[in-house]
């Protein structure tokens, strides 16, 4: 048991029927019906395996595709072909979620045999909607559907799915109400990083925090500074945009209208509390880049002119942000410094990755964004922690109990059955 989690260590699941959550949602190329990326499923794979070597019987819920709009669902055949590759057996797939075929499926299961249920975002109780309305207890959720139909059959739950941990939704959260629970191996590799780099990290430790999520990175600047969990936070994208707006620093207008259009506003005057409180701790860019005629351009803040709109950190500040990376001895990283898929507007997220790469230090990187960022550099291998969640790594570092985690610790005090 860690963190008042149990783990896979805690259990003997020979000839026992294992209810796995994890997270394989990847983008999916709808015209070819291929996926185009297999990086969480593959970050899956050791507990998938271990628990078919012990003899487990084993059924696998995921689901496919964003919440936000139901087109962007997809079922989750294409990647029982990819986990079957990766194992080196056959992952067996049902076109169903909790109902009749679905059921008869799991019941003729043998030992260390794999099942991959359909995309549980097909049943509406696990739509974000029907989260955030109805708000049920994890109580409530173990009276679901999906939950009521399933746990019957099910000795053992497994959640594997850290990059979900911030959702509170029945899959997630309503297994640990009935039966046995525990992490995966990637759910705990996961949990125990980033509560090391907010526990005890080596120092000094420097966050690195772009992008365009700026809720979060505001929400977790005020966290990891006020616990002093950061020695040092350097800014980027439309944080550093932000920032240095609220300093009544010349960032263009057409950056200010992006801010005020998006609604972004009112973190202009979040930032300029966070900037009197630890304004030793942030640092602002000294020069910005824009592009003009398809060409790069870079001047120091307070020569910007008035009408560009900065993409990018300039080449002054990504010299000073790879110094402090190198100096440092962890490093975290979210979102990148500017428009990195355009070659004009990159320099700065690719000196900071080239840094990440270079540095001794202990770098832990997270988000979609820089995960993008970090195959397109191929450094995939040069960073010491890539975190499949982007979500709930931020939820986490932003100083909330994740739902999961609340979940699997009532799950812990279950007897087996």
């Amino acid at each position: 048991m860690r963190f008042g989690i149990k783990t896979l260590d805690d259990f003997d699941v020979k000839g026992k029927t294992v209810l796995c959550r994890i997270d394989i949602n990847q983008p999916v190329d709808r015209a070819s019906g291929k996926l185009k990326s297999i990086n969480r499923i593959q970050a899956c794979v050791p507990t998938i395996r271990e628990l078919s070597e012990k003899g487990a019987r084993i059924v696998l819920m995921a689901h496919q595709g964003s919440d936000i709009e139901y087109k962007n669902y997809y079922t989750t055949r294409p990647h029982a072909e990819v986990l079957s590759n990766l194992l080196g057996f056959e992952v067996k797939w049902v076109e169903d979620v909790c109902g009749p075929t679905a059921r008869d499926e799991i019941k003729n299961l043998k030992d260390g045999e794999v099942l991959l249920l359909d995309n549980v975002r097909f049943m509406a109780e696990e739509q974000t909607l029907f989260e955030t309305k109805l708000c049920l207890s994890h109580e409530e959720q173990a009276k679901t559907q999906v939950v009521t139909k399933l746990a019957p059959l099910g000795d053992l739950y497994v959640c594997d799915a850290f990059a979900a941990a911030h959702r509170d939704q029945p899959t997630l959260c309503g297994f640990e109400q009935l039966l046995p629970s525990a992490m995966g191996r990637l759910f705990e590799k996961e949990y125990c990083t980033v509560s090391a780099l907010m526990e005890e990290p080596k120092r000094p430790c420097v966050f690195v925090l772009g992008g365009a999520k700026i809720a979060d990175a505001f929400q977790m600047m005020k966290t990891v500074l006020s616990k002093g969990s950061a020695d040092l936070v350097l800014t980027g994208g439309l944080v550093a945009n932000i920032f240095l707006a609220s300093q009544n620093v010349q960032i263009g207008q057409g950056s200010l209208d992006f801010i005020l259009k998006s609604n972004y506003g009112q973190f202009i005057d979040v930032a300029r509390e966070l900037y009197e409180q630890f304004g030793d701790k942030i640092v602002l860019p000294s020069d910005l880049a824009w592009v003009s005629d398809g060409k790069r351009c870079e001047a120091a803040v307070g020569e910007i002119p008035a009408d560009i709109s900065a993409v990018d950190i300039g080449s002054r500040t990504a010299a000073r942000y790879r110094e402090e990376i190198l100096a440092a001895k962890t490093v975290f990283v979210n979102g990148p410094a500017g428009v990195f898929e355009q070659e004009p507007s990159e320099l700065g997220t690719k000196t900071i990755w080239q840094a990440l790469a270079d540095t001794d230090a202990f770098t832990v990187l997270g988000g979609g964004d820089s995960i993008t960022a970090t195959e397109k550099y191929k450094l995939t291998d040069k960073i010491g922690y890539i975190c499949t969640g982007g979500g709930a790594l931020i939820r986490f570092l932003s100083g909330e109990e994740l739902p999961v985690v609340r979940a699997l610790r009532h799950g812990a005090m279950i007897g087996e059955k």
